[in-house]
């Protein structure tokens, strides 16, 4: 068999991995500007129309890993193929939703594919990109994710000044219907491979690590479910699914996440600090409105315009931070993120209220590259070492510790703010309380950037050992 570290890998394979990451990015952030038309057109609480972007994160959390290991089952290309028709009509039944309830339904198999989208290009490319190019795939890959997220806001507002909302669902189809021909002309065949057995698909630990992440989903998201159950008592629920998760994955044949995976310690190190990372990514997405409206005044326009900074220097320098990590190593820059990022967060800090908005654009300069060359690095890491049969578990797994690490930041960080302002109505606080809130949270966020500093230390004082798996 030919060593794919020995051929160039062809353009089209890493544009049809980039359309799919950018179709799953936009699923997530085209939707949440379009809620304010849904509450209208279904006659709707904004509670309820929420659920059109919860159903469609929830989704992917709770299938990502799920996801990553039926590409390893059956055939990445085959299962990627799968995911992108399974968006492309769930993104038509969206778009012909005539209830919210249908709505919703149609972003929870949105998200279902979405999962696939994000899951499955980095196991592709460390099966198709040569090693030394690996860094600068796992780059783009990140340039067109955080592309996504900052042109999803913009395209759906200008949907709705030229349509109505069912025609940003159109449009989603229409993205992956293209990233559904280039995949089908770039990524070459799977290996034939025999009937897969029942046992191999560990749904007993499937069944419970969906009920561990509805939970943990559920808590985290807080009052903006509208579930009955408190937030506490879901939290429990997922600390008792996470126990009964671990018992039955030490005890399976085939499990569908090896106790030895989350054990080893550069890839248990890998998801601990994208945990972190992704935790405090999320504080500039929801503790950053607040201070920028109720502290320095800014206008909605505005405030939308200054948070598409980060996601737009992100799509910027994603390729240039894989470039640095194929030339410079994997591990020196993601040390060099995780201390840049110290100093971002530290920025964000102290800038603002010293500064103003600009001191606020300048911190977001210095801490957006720190991201991306984090995640560039840490994605390298943790797939460089992984065997053809780990793949899209490895990669599955990279996904579902950043969608925790969001999800724990939009619901911890927030609490952090208000605990700090001493007050769950922003409007009402006085804009010192407020700033003084926004820098104790972000203080705090660096605290956790530097915890993900030592963890990254820590990994790397033994020398490094093959993943789990590994060939």
């Amino acid at each position: 068999m030919t060593d794919t570290s020995s051929r160039r890998a062809p353009p089209p394979v890493l544009l049809a991995l980039a359309a799919a990451s950018l179709t799953a990015s936009l699923g997530i952030s085209i939707a949440s500007v379009l809620l304010p038309t849904l509450t209208r057109s279904f006659g709707v609480t904004v509670s309820e129309a929420q659920w059109v972007v919860l159903a469609y994160l929830m989704a992917v959390t709770v299938t990502i890993v799920s996801a990553g290991r039926l590409g390893d089952l059956f055939g990445l290309r085959r299962v990627m193929i799968l995911g992108l028709i399974a968006f492309i009509a769930a993104s038509a039944l969206s778009a012909m939703a005539p209830s919210l309830g249908l709505l919703i339904l149609g972003r929870v198999v949105q998200g279902v594919g979405g999962a696939i989208l994000i899951a499955l290009p980095m196991s592709i490319a460390r099966d198709m990109v040569p090693s030394g190019q690996l860094g600068t795939a796992m780059g783009l890959l990140g340039t067109t994710s955080a592309g996504g997220t900052a042109l999803g806001p913009s395209l759906g507002g200008l949907v709705l000044a030229v349509s109505d909302w069912r025609m940003a669902f159109w449009l989603l189809a229409g993205f992956a219907a293209a990233a559904l021909g280039l995949a089908l002309l770039a990524i070459r065949p799977d290996d034939t491979r025999g009937r897969v057995p029942v046992r191999a698909l560990d749904l007993p630990g499937t069944a419970v690590l969906i009920v561990l992440l509805v939970a943990y989903s559920l808590a985290t998201s807080g009052g903006a479910t509208g579930v009955a159950l408190s937030p506490s008592v879901l939290g429990a629920g997922a600390l008792a699914a996470a126990a009964l998760f671990v018992a039955v994955e030490t005890r399976a044949s085939a499990p569908l996440v090896p106790m030895a995976v989350l054990l080893d310690r550069k890839t248990g190190a890998g998801f601990a600090m994208n945990v972190l990372v992704g935790t405090v990514m999320m504080a500039t997405l929801v503790v950053g409105p607040f201070f920028l409206t109720f502290s320095l005044g800014l206008g909605e326009a505005t405030v939308g315009l200054v948070l598409a900074v980060g996601p737009l220097v992100g799509a910027l320098v994603g390729v240039p931070a894989g470039r640095l990590t194929d030339r410079y190593g994997a591990r020196r820059m993601m040390l060099v993120g995780l201390a840049q990022s110290m100093l971002g967060l530290l920025c964000l800090a102290v800038l603002p209220r010293q500064f103003g908005l600009g001191g606020y654009v300048a911190a977001l300069i210095v801490l957006t590259p720190a991201f991306q060359m984090f995640l560039a690095a840490n994605n390298t890491a943790v797939m460089a070492g992984a065997s053809k049969e780990q793949r899209g578990r490895l990669s599955g797994l990279l996904g579902l510790s950043r969608n925790l690490g969001l999800m724990t930041g939009a619901s911890a960080m927030t609490t952090l703010f208000v605990a700090v302002m001493g007050t769950g109505d922003a409007a009402q606080a006085r804009t010192e309380d407020v700033a003084r809130a926004f820098s104790a949270t972000f203080a705090i966020a660096a605290g956790l950037a530097m915890i993900a500093l030592c963890v990254a230390l820590w990994s790397g004082q033994r020398p490094r050992q093959a993943a789990p798996g590994a060939a």
